[in-house]
């Protein structure tokens, strides 16, 4: 039976706001009702009546009338203390705060048991894509294999831009911090952090596997260079950031990389701010969902359906954890990828597992092979290098020695 729900809303800004908006214009859904907002900062104007606020973060979490908390924050650390504090006094949470959950997930777990109160954060992941709540209900008994895509808006509006608008990067950059799609640091979006926080989490309701953020290679869009959108246009190929996460064997890996993409890709017709997640198990094959992943009301719908599945006392229940299979979290891997650097870089054949080919021009040489992950995580952290997986990457174990296969044994 759905329950009328009484909420405290931590964050006013975009997501905040969005949610405001979906909540008081749903008429005959969710029957939720927002008690107070609590806000940072005093001075600023808002679209709501002053009393509506309170600036002391105890006024929610120590009212008995409120049985659900809404984190909608920036600051991932304040948040982790919202969540933990409103578990232990009894309240069920609402976040969407990727950061905070890609690096407290295992606790945050355990806070549930502990406190019995569920967390959802569907909008954490994707904007208005429903694709946790499909990894815990739909694929709960389905062996999957793969999840990949699109999970950053920010990044893929801008190589949207660059690509059917001929913008530069700078400028396509400019245009959807104005659009609010990034930040005026963009660096979370651009440099791959963000849909790596995205990934740990869909990773933990795909394989069962609790990873922190550290341990999952990033690399970003922004050392794509206009010599590598040359390459791209000449071959037919568009870009995209895409996260993936895969298993084979006992092992899974995961990593975030710009990769080059064929026109007969289906995820080359992921524009601008959408996000696009491909799902492949082992008996419903490949499965692709598509929607908006950056703005205001996508991911307030999110939230809003979170708040939909708690009227009806829905929690996670983190099926994958549970099953027999037990995988563990591996960088050992080789990718085929092209790589792109100064003249003053060292970077030689000897570097690649297998060597290719390479070129130079306009002062910058070119290689493309086969090379081991961790030595694109290196390249990735140097100056002047650019890294962008080939269209269709082989992805190669690495072969384990005797000695260390009896340690991870």
């Amino acid at each position: 039976m759905r329950r009328k729900l009484k909420l405290g809303l931590f964050g006013f800004g975009c997501v905040g706001q969005g949610l405001y908006h979906v909540l008081h214009e749903t008429h005959g859904g969710v029957q939720a009702e927002i008690k107070k907002v609590c806000v940072k900062s005093k001075n600023k104007e808002r679209p709501v009546k002053e009393d509506f606020f309170t600036f002391d973060k105890d006024e929610i979490l120590n009212d008995p009338e409120i049985d659900v908390v809404v984190e909608l924050i920036d600051d991932a650390n304040a948040a982790y203390e919202i969540v933990k504090t409103a578990l232990l006094r009894g309240k069920a949470v609402v976040t969407a705060n990727k950061k905070m959950l890609a690096e407290h997930l295992e606790e945050i777990y355990e806070l549930q048991q502990k406190s019995g109160k569920p967390v959802l954060y569907e909008g954490a992941v994707c904007g208005s894509i429903p694709i946790l709540r499909n990894l815990e209900e739909y694929y709960d008994n389905d062996l999957l294999n793969s999840i990949e895509g699109i999970f950053n808006g920010s990044t893929n509006y801008i190589l949207t831009k660059v690509f059917e608008e001929k913008k530069t990067y700078a400028d396509a950059l400019k245009k959807a911090q104005e659009l609010g799609f990034a930040e005026s640091d963009p660096s979370l979006d651009v440099k791959g952090y963000d849909p790596k926080y995205k990934l740990v989490i869909a990773i933990a309701h795909t394989f069962g596997l609790f990873i922190q953020p550290e341990n999952v290679i990033n690399i970003g869009i922004d050392k794509i260079s206009d010599l590598d959108l040359k390459f791209a246009r000449e071959n037919n190929y568009t870009i995209k950031l895409i996260a993936r996460s895969f298993r084979l064997d006992n092992r899974v890996y995961g990593f975030v990389a710009p990769q080059f993409i064929e026109a007969t890709n289906p995820l080359a017709s992921v524009r601008n701010e959408y996000n696009a997640v491909q799902v492949q198990g082992a008996f419903a094959e490949k499965q692709l969902f598509i929607g908006k992943g950056a703005g205001s009301y996508p991911t307030g719908s999110a939230v809003l359906s979170d708040l939909s599945a708690l009227s009806y006392d829905y929690i996670y229940e983190y099926k994958k954890l549970h099953q027999a299979d037990r995988f563990e979290f591996s960088n050992e891997l080789i990718v085929e990828a092209y790589i792109s650097f100064d003249e003053s870089v060292k970077i030689t054949i000897n570097d690649f597992e297998v060597f290719q080919s390479g070129y130079a021009a306009h002062g910058k040489q070119y290689m493309v092979g086969q090379v081991k992950l961790s030595k694109l995580k290196e390249w990735s952290q140097a100056d002047g290098v650019g890294i962008i997986l080939a269209p269709n990457s082989q992805f190669i174990p690495v072969k384990t020695s005797s000695k260390q296969e009896a340690l991870l044994a």
